[in-house]
C-alpha cells in the first residue's frame, strides 16, 4: 500500500489504512506500507494499492506504470490516473456518452467576451489537471475572469470554463469493480462555494453525510456508474450536482477518499473487505484491472 505520511489531504486516514491492512491480511495477503523511496521494490509484490493522491507528473503514476509493467494488480491503474486527471478528457467523454454536465467551454485563449456571452457570470475556471478544489477559481466579474484566465494559461494550454451552479452539497458515489460502494453528500465549506476552502493558514472542508447506496436517488447512481464504467473497473469517486431536479456530472476521481468514520460509516469494515476481495480475485486469476476501451 503506497502512502505518504506527510500528505496534507491523504485519500485515507490512519485508521482507514489500518482497516485496509487488516482486511488484506484476512484475505491471505502479507502487507507492507511503501513510500516513494520503495520504487525499486515493486516487483517483489503481487498487488499495489495506491493510497496517496495521484497525478500524471508524479511518482504515483510512475509506481502505477511500473506495477502494471511488472504484472501486478494495481489500483489506481495508470490509464485511470491519466483519464481522471484530465478535465478536458472528461468533458469530451461526457459529450460522447451524452451525460449531463454544466454548460462548459474549453478555451485556448482569453476569450473573455465569448465566455461571458455563452456562460454568464459568475463562472468557474478549472486547470485541466486540478484536484481537491486547487487550480479551480470562481470569477464574479469580467476583471476576475481575465485575471483567472491569465493565471491558468501560465500553467496550461487549455482551460475548462463552466457555468457556476451553486448547490448545498455535491453527491459523491464511490464505485469499485463496476458496482456502487458508498454514497456521500459532501457539503460546501462554511462561507465558501466549494467543499474545500484552501485558506492561507489552513484548509477547511464542509460536513459529510454518508447514506446507504439503496437510499440514493436511482438517477444519481446510474449517472455515476455510466461514467465510472467508461473509465475502467477500478476504484473511482464520481461527483454529481443536482440542480432543479437535474443531475449533472462534475468530475470523476481515480483516487477517492475512503476515511474511517466518513465513507465507511454505513458499511463499516465491509467496505475494506470488498476492495481487498477484489484484489484477491484478480491476483488469483492473474487478471489486472482493465481500463475501458
Amino acid at each position: 500500500i503506497l502512502t505518504n505520511d506527510n500528505e496534507r489531504a491523504a485519500p485515507s486516514n490512519r485508521e482507514a489504512l489500518k482497516r485496509f491492512e487488516r482486511a488484506a491480511r484476512a484475505q491471505g495477503f502479507d502487507v507492507e506500507f511503501l513510500s516513494r523511496d520503495d520504487y525499486g521494490r515493486i516487483a517483489e509484490f503481487d498487488a499495489l494499492f495506491i493510497r496517496e493522491t495521484t497525478s500524471v507528473n508524479h511518482h504515483t503514476y510512475r509506481f502505477a506504470s511500473r506495477a502494471r509493467a511488472e504484472g501486478l494488480v494495481v489500483v489506481d491503474d495508470p490509464e485511470s490516473i491519466i483519464r481522471c486527471g484530465n478535465k478536458v478528457y472528461l468533458v469530451e467523454l461526457a459529450k460522447r456518452l451524452d451525460l449531463a454536465i454544466p454548460p462548459t467551454m474549453i478555451v485556448s485563449s482569453a476569450r473573455t467576451d465569448d465566455i461571458i456571452r455563452e456562460l454568464g457570470l459568475p463562472c468557474v475556471l478549472k486547470q485541466p489537471d486540478s484536484a481537491f478544489s486547487e487550480g479551480v477559481f470562481r470569477a464574479d466579474t469580467r476583471e476576475q475572469l481575465a485575471a483567472g484566465l491569465q493565471r491558468l494559461f501560465a500553467r496550461s494550454d487549455l482551460v475548462v470554463v463552466q457555468a457556476f451552479l451553486p448547490t448545498e452539497f455535491d453527491w459523491r458515489v464511490g464505485v469499485f469493480d463496476r458496482q456502487p460502494l458508498f454514497v456521500c453528500r459532501y457539503y460546501m465549506a462554511d462561507g465558501h462555494w466549494q467543499i474545500y476552502n484552501h485558506g492561507e493558514q489552513r484548509t477547511t472542508e464542509g460536513d459529510t453525510e454518508t447514506i446507504a447506496v439503496q437510499h440514493a436517488p436511482r438517477e444519481v447512481l446510474q449517472l455515476a456508474l455510466k461514467t465510472a464504467n467508461a473509465i475502467g473497473d477500478g476504484l473511482y469517486g464520481v461527483d454529481i450536482k443536482t440542480v432543479n431536479g437535474q443531475h449533472m456530472l462534475m468530475e470523476i476521481n481515480d483516487n477517492p477518499n475512503i476515511d474511517h468514520s466518513v465513507e465507511d460509516l454505513i458499511l463499516g469494515d465491509e467496505i475494506y473487505t470488498r476492495i481487498m476481495q477484489g484484489f484477491k480475485t484478480r491476483v488469483e486469476s492473474g487478471k489486472q484491472f482493465k481500463p475501458a476501451v
